[in-house]
């Protein structure tokens, strides 16, 4: 089916998109329910029947996108030539109900360093709809049976090795990508801040650590990599959520998890979800 196909291409080329299906007809329609098609911003795939209730369903479909609307919506047509048309006559003599469901861009991170409080956040943030980077200088961190965790994820998984320059990895890194540094060595991380601070297609950038390691990694940052003050307020440190406290590396995980899930479901149109709270009001 087409419009399978084009989901996935969307999703993989991280274009957001909308499913459109003819959910309900009543008397005459071009297409029988269950009929689909994807509509992005530059580009249509397959078909619910052409004419006016198919331009229709462009039109709105793309006002979604541009909207950033998260919701599905239900959309009531009727195929008269009594009825207002905006694209044409389409005289079927029927009525379709059409249902919008927008298809967000999964959310990105990346994590640098799979230590051990980086494998337990991998843990974590693999088991959400992301587009999830892991990246290590160490290629024994990277060993299938060490990663093995992760067999299950329902995040899209990427691993690099990058035995020399991990911040090469920055440049490859889908728009608004959150990242997240937390290396062993502190001359990685500070290639890696450096390299995101020159990317302007980033998210939020994170940095593990304390106040006299970012006291430190200001001067360096400053000094010799030319970065002023207000450039280096774009890494936060230390990341977490403050009021999970412990160091051991799944708590710490946890904390910067939750802290991370926060930031991206605030996030207009990637994917946004209802807070738990109201989740568990609906039980």
């Amino acid at each position: 089916m087409q419009w399978m196909t084009a989901l996935g291409e969307c999703r993989a080329e991280r274009r957001p998109a909308v499913l459109v299906t003819v959910a309900q007809v009543r008397g005459h329609a071009p297409r029988r329910a269950g009929a689909k098609m994807v509509v992005a911003a530059d580009r249509v795939w397959d078909t619910i029947g052409g004419g006016n209730l198919e331009a229709v369903a462009i039109d709105r479909a793309r006002q979604m996108l541009r909207d950033g609307t998260g919701e599905p919506d239900l959309v009531q047509i009727s195929l008269s030539d009594r009825a207002p048309l905006q694209f044409g006559v389409q005289c079927c003599g029927g009525e379709v109900s059409l249902m919008l469901d927008p298809m967000p861009v999964s959310a990105a991170v990346a994590v640098f360093g799979l230590g051990h409080v980086g494998l337990e956040l991998a843990r974590i943030l693999a088991r959400h709809d992301l587009d999830l980077t892991l990246v290590d200088s160490r290629e024994e961190q990277l060993r299938p049976e060490r990663l093995a965790v992760l067999d299950d994820a329902v995040a899209t998984v990427h691993v690099r090795h990058e035995p020399i320059t991990p911040e090469n990895a920055i440049a490859d890194l889908p728009a608004g990508a959150h990242v997240l540094v937390m290396t062993h060595d502190h001359a990685e991380d500070i290639a890696i801040c450096d390299a995101a601070l020159r990317a302007e297609h980033l998210g939020s950038i994170g940095l593990i650590g304390s106040s006299a390691k970012w006291a430190r990694f200001t001067r360096v940052l400053t000094r010799e990599h030319g970065h002023d003050r207000e450039e280096l307020q774009r890494i936060k440190i230390p990341i977490g959520h403050p009021e999970i406290a412990g160091k051991e590396p799944a708590v710490i995980a946890l904390s910067v998890a939750a802290d991370l899930v926060v930031r991206m479901t605030a996030e207009p149109g990637v994917g946004a979800e209802r807070s738990v709270a109201a989740a568990q009001d609906e039980e």
